[in-house]
């Protein structure tokens, strides 16, 4: 299966990979579709600010919702989650070398968000690529039904995967 995930350890690394990723893709000609995120301080001291970069060169939206400095719930804006899988979705029918998601999170794990987006690149034969925390590991082991491939959050890797499942001729760094 055309399916790989990688965890990166620290806080927000798998975001700043696969943001850095997508930048290399694309400006060696690969038409890469999905998400990267894009995590900003706030100047409060506050959580940080969350918004995804709708690839290849859409709109930047913001997922998160300030709910103050003392809520510990979840922050994510659902109806913003879905707009972004909405365009994904769109953009995915213009043709695509490669599927970038930035994370299988909670709404994947319940059946919602990018689920359905990934299960139809993966049927169309497009290579997917998701960013997983360990909280929703199992969740998407289980979606995967063991045929993910996991790799490790260093970019040959990446790299490598991506250019054995698209067959495309980019050097490797």
């Amino acid at each position: 299966m055309n399916l790989a995930y990688t965890m990166a350890p620290g806080r927000g690394d798998t975001d700043l990979i696969l943001f850095k990723l997508a930048t290399v893709l694309a400006a060696r000609g690969l038409r890469c579709c999905g998400t990267v995120q894009i995590n900003s301080e706030r100047g409060d001291t506050g959580p940080c600010d969350m918004d995804v970069r709708v690839l290849p060169d859409g709109p930047i939206l913001r997922i998160s919702q300030d709910l103050g400095r003392a809520s510990h719930g979840c922050r994510l804006d659902p109806a913003a989650l879905e707009t972004a899988v909405g365009l994904v979705s769109a953009s995915m029918g213009q043709g695509s070398d490669l599927l970038i998601v930035n994370k299988f999170g909670k709404h994947e794990a319940q059946g919602r968000g990018f689920r359905t987006v990934i299960a139809e690149a993966l049927s169309k034969g497009i290579p997917v690529l998701v960013g997983i925390n360990a909280l929703n590991l199992s969740a998407f082991e289980e979606f995967a039904e063991g045929l993910a491939t996991r790799l490790p959050p260093e970019p040959t890797a990446l790299e490598s995967w991506i250019v054995q499942m698209t067959g495309s001729t980019m050097a490797i760094t």
